[in-house]
């Protein structure tokens, strides 16, 4: 049983998080092992497992980013990290801002470390409008396998630049203390 289906939601890369929570406090509610002490004790494990999957599931499915994972998991369009090849093109665009990004590091100035930090929410942004309808739109059966390689694209190219623009706040708290 996948998430959505412990859920009974419609799977989907956005979920109505006021129903996600409703649904998590009635699993919730269901499945908390104090409430089944008169079980047997293989009765009481099948218990305490189904509330970890509650618990887990309600972590991925309230985060965007694991939603999108998980659902790419769930349709074995997800592999290892490392194998995963993305466009020569969006490649050098983000080697370049690296550069940028090092080069800030030895000698930062707040306005230079602006415009990399616009550079990388530009390509992001960019990135993100290529598949917004995809996202937005998902039905299962109905999207195919080519839209979903284009969310799993989206999915890597914005884990590289998310570690960039993880990368400017943390060259910005380091050039301004508290």
């Amino acid at each position: 049983m996948n998430y959505f289906e412990l859920y009974d939601i419609p799977v989907s890369f956005r979920i109505d998080q006021a129903l996600l929570k409703k649904k998590f406090y009635l699993l919730s509610r269901q499945y908390h092992p104090d409430f089944h002490t008169h079980l047997s004790e293989p009765e009481q494990a099948a218990i305490l497992e189904k509330s970890s999957q509650v618990n887990k599931a309600y972590k991925i499915l309230s985060d965007e980013d694991e939603t999108i994972r998980y659902v790419l998991q769930v349709k074995n369009l997800l592999e290892e990290e490392g194998k995963y090849q993305l466009d020569p093109g969006f490649l050098m665009e983000v080697m370049d801002i690296n550069e940028e990004l090092m080069e800030l590091e030895l000698d930062e100035s707040g306005e230079q470390l602006m415009d990399v930090e616009h550079k990388a929410n530009h390509l992001l942004l960019k990135t993100y409008e290529d598949v917004a309808a995809l996202l937005e739109t998902y039905q299962e059966g109905v999207t195919t396998e080519e839209e979903l390689l284009q969310v799993k694209d989206f999915y890597y190219k914005k884990k590289y630049l998310q570690r960039i623009l993880d990368k400017i706040r943390g060259i910005r708290n380091i050039a301004s203390p508290n």
